[in-house]
């Protein structure tokens, strides 16, 4: 099976082209992306400088991938789109061509949820079994849930405030570091020491696997603010403080969700992490180390794949088609799409 997968949710402009085997297994035959670059001198991402950016480039992208595939149209066995969650007027360009391309072409589309194309990541590259427990964090999101198969999806806890991503951004920002902020954060943490500021860790050793982060933000900024103007020191050691603190969050509140699955699923055959903080290296070695002790495989996809692309909208699509689902050309953009609606609260017998 061969699906043409569009992304658009964002500042990436990106197509690719994802074949399914018959055994389950994914490959990428090719995979392009375009990053805007114009967003870095506002701070963060314009909506309506990156639709233009999307109407101006998706044809040119489109038209890449197909080439470096060598691919047709007519040999595709469908047309997939991310058609949310995301930037609105972005989405509506990607999925309004996705349409285009398979009311041409005769293809059945495939309406894509980008957080179902996260979470199902690990079966193109791993081919990973289900059930397995997801770590997403991206700018957008922060969340641990449970996979038990394609449209199978349980949220076990989320951010109740800032997600990961963003919260690298905004201290980025606070910093006077360059946007994205992410790899700025991390390149600086490198080069600090994490002992010089002490910085909370909020909602760690709580029995509900919830993340939040404004308090760890807020006090990041309160110490910043304390020693202005900042030493090039400064920063690196603040960057190596907040990461430090993320990693103690992010481990903490992930064995518990793995407590939490077990308790509700049973034995996770894998603990997958995706999204854009993903491809940050010492939360993954971090991470890593802990599902060791947890005895759960980790299941890492490479960075190229947790940020925004195509591949990964493609294989939702195939693994969607496969199951004998597609969508009309009547399905509609979403600004908001969860995986599901929001959980209940743990009742005694799901407590950890």
């Amino acid at each position: 099976m061969l699906v043409l997968g569009i992304e658009t949710t964002c500042d990436e402009t990106a197509a690719a082209v994802v074949r399914r085997h018959a055994d389950g297994s994914g490959e990428i035959v090719s995979n392009v992306v375009l990053s805007q670059a114009a967003h870095a001198a506002y701070g963060g991402v314009v909506p309506e400088i990156a639709a233009r950016a999307h109407v101006e480039l998706l044809d040119l992208v489109i038209a890449k991938a197909m080439v470096e595939a060598e691919m047709n149209f007519s040999r595709l066995d469908g047309i997939a789109a991310a058609a949310g969650p995301g930037l609105i007027g972005g989405v509506i360009v990607g999925l309004t061509t996705a349409k285009a391309i398979a009311l041409v072409a005769e293809k059945p589309l495939v309406a894509v949820n980008h957080l179902e194309a996260h979470a199902l990541t690990a079966r193109l590259t791993d081919n990973t079994a289900f059930p397995y427990c997801l770590f997403l964090a991206s700018g957008g999101h922060t969340q641990i849930v449970a996979v038990i198969d394609v449209g199978g999806y349980v949220v076990l806890g989320t951010t109740r405030d800032d997600a990961l991503g963003e919260a690298f951004d905004k201290t980025a920002k606070v910093l006077g570091l360059r946007y994205p902020g992410g790899p700025e954060v991390e390149l600086e943490a490198a080069r600090g020491d994490a002992k010089r500021f002490t910085l909370p860790r909020p909602m760690v050793d709580r029995p509900e696997p919830d993340f939040s982060l404004s308090g760890l933000k807020t006090a990041l900024r309160l110490e910043a603010q304390k020693i202005a103007p900042l030493t090039a020191k400064d920063v690196a050691d603040l960057c190596a403080a907040f990461q430090a603190a993320v990693i103690d969050i992010v481990t903490d509140r992930l064995r518990v969700g793995l407590r939490v699955f077990r308790a509700r699923f049973g034995e996770p055959r894998a603990l997958v992490i995706a999204g854009g903080v993903a491809a940050n290296q010492e939360i993954r070695t971090a991470i890593s180390s802990m599902a060791a002790g947890a005895g759960v495989p980790l299941v890492a996809p490479p960075g190229s794949l947790c940020t925004d692309n195509g591949a990964i909208i493609a294989w939702a699509g195939a693994e969607r088609l496969a199951r004998g689902l597609s969508d009309t050309l009547e399905a509609s953009p979403r600004a908001r799409w969860p995986l599901q609606p929001p959980v209940a609260p743990l009742t005694p017998e799901t407590q950890p």
